[in-house]
């Protein structure tokens, strides 16, 4: 299997735009033999809390389609980070398109304090994807949290896939963090970042993966789009600038 995480750039609250935008990473994750390919967190929209009743969609969304189109026509999982509504309210989402199947969602569970006010915790429980149903995601915050963590490992997670939208001032904790997933939990471990600007501050780009003893297999800089991918039958990793 081909785990693919890519680092984006959102334009502000430009659905359309950034649709586009994905459909061109995604082209060259393809074109590299990518079997699921991750975006950062929100990345449909941009990670814009205040924005986020503005912005917040439904999960059939007809703008979305294109990604089940590309989905079945390439035989490829695709997960995008998109902000949906709930009857409960707006959840941090990252909706998932697998071949010839219904959509689904992995909704962020554990919010960090500053995104109470705009958005609720969701409810899903630890999301498996793969072939072999072991590699588990997470978005963003949820990184920092054990129990998040732990729950993956007893679920039989073997891969940890972070979807986040990191700053400049924040990134070097969560490389701390993931290292020691790494090697804590004998799993490896992905980071997809966004780069441009998000909420006011910069995105740190410097999407990575991990191997289980914590060390740096390859990783993307601080400001180029581009991707990741991870050979898991191999555990080699490679990297692709736009």
């Amino acid at each position: 299997m081909k785990l693919c995480v890519a680092q984006a750039r959102a334009v502000k609250g430009d659905i359309l735009s950034n649709i586009e935008n994905h459909k061109k990473i995604i082209a060259l994750a393809v074109s590299n033999g990518a079997d699921t390919i991750i975006f950062p967190e929100l990345s449909i929209t941009g990670y814009e809390p205040t924005l986020a009743k503005e912005l917040a969609t439904e999960l059939h969304d007809e703008r979305l389609n294109v990604f089940q189109d590309i989905s079945d026509e390439k035989t490829v999982t695709i997960g995008v980070g998109v902000p949906l509504k709930t009857a409960a309210g707006i959840t941090i989402s990252m909706v998932l398109f697998r071949p010839q199947e219904s959509r689904n969602v992995y909704a962020k569970k554990y919010l960090h304090a500053d995104e109470d006010p705009y958005f609720v915790s969701g409810e899903s429980s630890i999301s498996l994807l793969g072939e072999d149903g072991d590699v588990a995601l997470a978005i963003c915050y949820e990184l920092s949290v054990p129990q998040h963590v732990e729950d993956a490992y007893k679920c039989g997670a073997q891969f940890y896939l972070a979807s986040s939208v990191k700053s400049t001032g924040g990134i070097e904790n969560a490389f701390d963090r993931l290292s020691r997933i790494g090697s804590e939990y004998d799993m490896m471990v992905l980071l997809s970042n966004a780069v441009g600007e998000s909420d006011g501050f910069q995105c740190a780009g410097k999407s990575a993966v991990w191997d289980s003893t914590g060390a740096v297999l390859e990783q993307l800089d601080a400001t180029s789009e581009g991707i990741l991918i991870l050979d898991t039958d191999t555990r080699t990793a490679m990297s692709v600038i736009i």
